[in-house]
């Protein structure tokens, strides 16, 4: 499920863009903003998606080797473990996985090659070998090593991580929190189950979702009056001279304090100053930081911010 934190990663990204286009379109912009987050499911599903894959190039290996005009012994009797393996069995033929990936645009069958070039890396693993000589069987034993192929491998496979940067310029963004979805649905699935039960995208739908909207907006439209409280507390700073990034965070943060009345100041400060960490350059949350705590108490004394509910009221 998405949470606050990747909702304000995601406006952040669309906000960078709009702030750089010369003639933005703010309706286009929102219009992607919401794209961004369907493409997060997009990328959960073909994750899920790729095990199956992983299992296709496997049976069709052993198809191969049954069908050459000089086949060896081990052609002719092949280890069987990883495609009969219960929870693999369970992904590939499961008919909510086929319906949903004729909704998404992300399809691995379009880079044979890199479906190869994986499947090659799995095999070669010390755990994909200790798997496969194990005599142990049952479902938690195949889940357990497939949990392991998708975390340890997979999921972090260099060249994977390039076709995605290719296919989308938000995904690698969203790879950590997609992985951690596609671990959580394997493990929910119980030994007699015949499909697969997706996780929601949010916790709660008409909050999170409102969320997101009221955050870009409100971040664009307070945004010139911010920046001139934000350029009127840094007297030794320029307006262009503050990072583009910089700016939009703290334009950010100020829009979420003034809008949110049930997010605690604290809350929103750390987030933003930890987002700075990630998205800025080494020196910018040291500055946020700094700007924040200057502006905000000044907000909050001229009852810019209110905050409603217990514990949520600065003294």
């Amino acid at each position: 499920m998405l949470n606050r934190r990747h909702i304000r990663i995601k406006v952040l990204q669309i906000l960078f863009a709009y702030y750089s286009d010369e003639k933005p379109d703010v309706v286009a912009y929102e219009k992607m903003l919401f794209e961004s987050v369907d493409r997060f499911r997009e990328l959960y599903l073909s994750f899920i998606l790729l095990m199956g894959e992983m299992q296709g190039l496997a049976i069709e290996k052993i198809e191969a080797g049954m069908n050459k005009k000089l086949p060896t012994h081990e052609d002719l009797h092949p280890n069987t473990k990883f495609v009969t393996n219960s929870l693999l069995r369970i992904i590939a033929n499961s008919k909510k996985l086929d319906k949903a990936s004729k909704e998404i645009h992300l399809r691995w069958a379009d880079n044979r090659d890199l479906l190869k070039q994986m499947f090659k890396m799995l095999t070669e693993t010390e755990d994909y070998k200790e798997y496969m000589e194990s005599k142990e069987r049952g479902f938690e034993h195949d889940r357990e090593y497939l949990l392991r192929f998708f975390r340890r491998h997979l999921v972090n496979y260099e060249l994977m991580h390039e076709y995605l940067e290719d296919q989308g310029i938000f995904w690698n963004d969203d790879l950590d929190l997609s992985a951690s979805m596609v671990l959580r649905t394997m493990k929910l699935v119980k030994e007699n189950d015949d499909d697969l039960d997706f996780l929601p995208l949010w916790k709660d739908p008409e909050d999170e979702e409102q969320f997101c909207k009221l955050l870009f907006r409100k971040t664009l439209s307070l945004g010139e009056e911010n920046q001139k409280v934000i350029s009127a507390n840094t007297p030794n700073w320029e307006a262009d001279r503050i990072a583009l990034t910089d700016m939009i965070i703290l334009k950010m943060a100020f829009a979420e304090a003034q809008t949110f009345d049930s997010i605690p100041v604290k809350v929103t400060m750390n987030e933003y100053i930890e987002l700075s960490k990630y998205y800025s350059t080494p020196k910018s949350a040291t500055f946020i930081n700094g700007v924040l705590d200057t502006i905000i108490p000044k907000m909050v004394h001229e009852g810019k911010i209110k905050k409603i509910g217990r514990g949520l009221i600065e003294e």
